[in-house]
């Protein structure tokens, strides 16, 4: 079996089809645009918060390999009722566990991009909508 075909499985690519699910929203509270400086994936992110400060409502605007679609898609099928705190250990444990420096973070569906984790090229791509969760997450309320 190709690298290619380790990393690119049909369940990593059909994740691609669900951000259709997640449409950049018209009106969010809060708003972020991440990079990833090792392949140029880009991720835009808009949130809508709940009176209790957790995510309500998401949209995503993708412009990332399979890997970073995969990843948004997983990550928009479970941010749903999480708070700050939470996004940002779940980026800390991301982020230990691709260098092997951890076990992989609570977040189901994970193990649908665990292959990219034997790729550091696709880190970045990986990460971007933690990353962007947390930048929009710590922006000013009504920051577009």
């Amino acid at each position: 079996m190709s690298a290619a075909e380790r990393l690119y499985t049909p369940a990593m690519l059909a994740l691609a089809v669900e951000l259709a699910d997640w449409p950049p929203l018209d009106s969010p509270a809060r708003r972020a645009e991440v990079r990833s400086p090792a392949c140029g994936s880009t991720l835009a992110i808009d949130l809508v918060l709940g009176a209790d400060e957790r995510i309500a409502r998401l949209g995503l605007r993708v412009r990332a390999c399979a890997v970073g679609q995969a990843a948004a898609a997983i990550f928009a099928r479970h941010a749903a009722g999480r708070d700050a705190a939470q996004i940002g250990l779940a980026l800390a444990r991301l982020e230990a566990w691709l260098e092997e420096q951890g076990p992989a973070p609570d977040w189901p569906d994970l193990a649908l991009v665990a292959a990219a984790r034997d790729f550091p090229g696709r880190h970045g791509a990986l990460l971007l909508p933690w990353k962007g969760a947390v930048a929009a997450l710590s922006s000013p309320a009504d920051a577009r």
